[in-house]
């Protein structure tokens, strides 16, 4: 029998499970909710302690502050006058009257983004030739570097606006660029400026055109502190949500500082492809759920998706009911008086809920044991012969992605059974093939030192004689070519001789600082055109292991390298100390790796010299692989600043 028809039949017998009744809905319901409110207690103080780290270095306003708060931003705005970019712009209802003056902020990286909307029927434009006369004008004013930084915006006619600096000598800064756009209600503005420091002040006051109406906005005296959303306390806690899960961080004003959310798996139904059994199904359970919302306690409303919230009113844990419905709401303190909220959808609950009851059919106490026992036996069967299945082909491959063993033949006729044979097929020829790649290279090796030597001699006999200039240019380059086939066969057959020798070295205590030390001098007398040098202690690193391999170690790693380091860069040789081992590292300036490559670099016939035009088969990092694991070590490859760097980890000496 395949396992699709086992499974199928495993499925139809969850048909025959008991219907319990109503009251038991409630009391499990009851029990799920308890359950999910403590584990979603024990989540929050979780996050808590995870984001404590990220928030001691910044300061948040206090709760009679002044703040301005600013959205951050996932693409550039358009500076158009026009809102239809800006975050929340498909929920805004224009059809209902707004206050005279309302405003939105956000930032990017760089720049702090401002729209102002200013209820006012015939506005008075700046007149130049009377710059006394009253007119509609923008204060902006924030702290940089410790100062305060104010700009004048103004505008004979809607259109482009730039900032200015305040009288006694009023000068353009076109670091604040914005359009100035007209409607038949008032005025709308949208500037972008420089973004002020993190925790930085930034405030303005919209001025009409008489001179004696107070201003309107967030304020000049005392600037309000710029609130904006933390990313890393978003991107650190975002992976602790399951689905239907949320979170906000607030600060003692009640800003938001932070917020994530995933979003449940929702599965639409066609009930125009359903039976007329699975549509009787489907509204059991949508009657369940509405019972089970029923007799639950009544939820307390709470703004969950508001950029501000009251912190001073937040609800004690337990049901709330927010913008995306009923669910599950808990609080965790946070440094500096900010609060964690963590908030779990009720549709995970009441689906589980209601597909466990719904499914289950009140036939006999005796039935259920059962069934439920055959159901057991068979998943723990099944799992079984998966984990074996896992367990052998785990075995039959080492570490070092070589394969050590073959795959036990199964009898079984199902799939797994099938799966387990394809395996075991693909394995042996894995197997076959890698024992040929491994070959290759010594066959190659002892195959082509013959050709190659007679085309060096004929080479050398030809050289004797009285070849024309053009014969010359064709005799350099068979010497060239026929040098490079060298240095090709020298490369591959360097990593299995030294495999061969590691049984043969002889292992002594020695100091690793004295061998890079002395290695480092002899490097820099080698090659001018290189500033190469050591870094590290003097003395005191002992090792046990061989010391001409490190040597030869170090050799691979500066000719690599040079390779990559422009005439008159910089070259480091370091030694330091790191967690039980020895971090002797070789840095170079130059261009750094693709991101994609770092992990590979230490793989057989893995170069970046395509373009180099010398015989290169990546052999080099693979000796470095090869000598460090000899030594119970490890190398990577890592970007460091304008160069890279390459570390090999040797335990110290015991």
């Amino acid at each position: 029998m395949t396992l699709k028809r086992q499974l199928l039949i495993a499925s139809l017998l969850t048909l025959l499970i008991p219907w319990l009744g109503l009251q038991f809905v409630l009391e499990l319901d009851e029990a799920l909710r308890n359950q999910a409110l403590q584990q979603l207690q024990n989540q929050a103080e979780r996050m808590s302690r995870t984001a404590r780290p990220l928030l001691y270095d910044s300061m948040p306003p206090g709760p009679e502050t002044a703040s301005v708060y600013a959205n951050n931003l996932n693409r550039p705005l358009n500076l158009d006058g026009y809102a239809d970019d800006w975050p929340g712009y498909e929920d805004a209802d224009s059809s209902k009257p707004s206050a005279p003056v309302s405003w939105q902020a956000a930032v990017d990286e760089a720049h702090l983004y401002l729209l102002i909307r200013v209820q006012r029927p015939a506005p008075r434009y700046f007149d130049p030739g009377r710059p006394e006369r009253p007119h509609e004008r923008v204060r902006l004013a924030w702290s940089s570097n410790g100062e305060r930084v104010e700009r004048l915006i103004r505008t004979p006619a809607p259109g482009p606006v730039v900032g200015w600096q305040p009288a006694p000598e009023p000068r353009p800064d076109y670091r604040i660029a914005g359009v100035w756009q007209a409607h038949g209600r008032g005025y709308q503005l949208e500037l972008r400026l420089p973004r002020p420091e993190r925790g930085g002040r930034f405030g303005f006051a919209v001025l009409s055109g008489d001179a004696d109406s107070p201003a309107a906005g967030p304020g000049l005296a005392p600037l309000p502190v710029l609130v904006t959303r933390l990313p890393a306390v978003e991107q650190h806690l975002w992976p602790y949500l399951s689905p239907g899960q949320r979170f906000a961080v607030l600060n003692p004003a009640g800003w938001v500082e932070a917020r994530a959310a995933v979003a449940s798996p929702q599965a639409e139904l066609d009930f125009t492809r359903l039976s007329p059994l699975q549509i009787v199904e489907q509204i059991s359970l949508n009657g369940l759920r509405s019972l089970v919302r029923f007799y639950q306690p009544p939820p307390r409303p709470w703004p969950m998706d508001a950029s501000h919230q009251p912190v001073d009113r937040l609800p004690e844990a337990g049901l709330v009911q927010t913008g995306a419905g009923p669910g599950l709401l808990v609080t965790a303190p946070l440094p500096d008086g900010r609060t964690l909220l963590l908030h779990q959808s009720l549709d995970q609950l009441l689906t589980l809920a209601g597909t466990a009851l719904g499914t289950v059919i009140a036939r006999s106490t005796l039935l259920v044991v059962v069934l439920m026992l055959v159901l057991l036996g068979y998943s723990s069967w099944l799992s079984w012969r998966i984990t074996r299945l896992q367990q052998a082909v785990s075995a039959s491959v080492d570490e070092d992605g070589r394969i050590v063993g073959a795959l036990p033949p199964s009898r079984a006729r199902d799939e797994l059974g099938e799966l387990s044979r394809r395996f075991g097929q693909m394995i042996d020829q894995l197997q076959g093939y890698t024992r040929y790649l491994e070959s290759l290279s010594r066959r190659l090796s002892h195959e082509l030192k013959t050709p190659i030597a007679i085309a060096r001699s004929s080479l050398d006999n030809l050289s004797h004689t009285q070849p024309s200039e053009s014969q010359r240019a064709y005799l350099a380059r068979l010497r060239q070519a026929t040098d490079r086939l060298s240095q090709i066969l020298q490369g591959m057959s360097e990593a299995a001789r030294l495999e061969q020798s590691f049984d043969r070295a002889e292992h002594e205590r020695f100091d690793l600082a004295e061998v890079a030390a002395q290695a480092s001098g002899a490097y820099q007398t080698l090659d001018p055109d290189h500033r190469i040098g050591y870094r590290g202690p003097a003395s005191g690193c002992h090792l046990d292991g061989s010391p001409e391999m490190v040597v030869q170690l170090l050799d691979k790693l500066v000719d690599n390298a040079r390779d990559f380091t422009p005439p008159g860069g910089r070259i480091d040789i370091r030694l330091a100390d790191r967690d039980g081992f020895w971090a002797l590292s070789v840095f170079n300036e130059g261009s750094s790796l693709p991101e994609h490559l770092t992990s590979e670099l230490f793989s057989p016939f893995v170069s970046l010299r395509e373009g180099s035009g010398e015989g290169h088969l990546g052999q080099g990092l693979l000796i470095v692989r090869l000598i460090a694991e000899h030594h119970q070590g490890q190398a990577r490859a890592d970007n460091e600043g304008n160069g890279v760097a390459f570390t090999v980890l040797l335990p110290k000496a015991g």
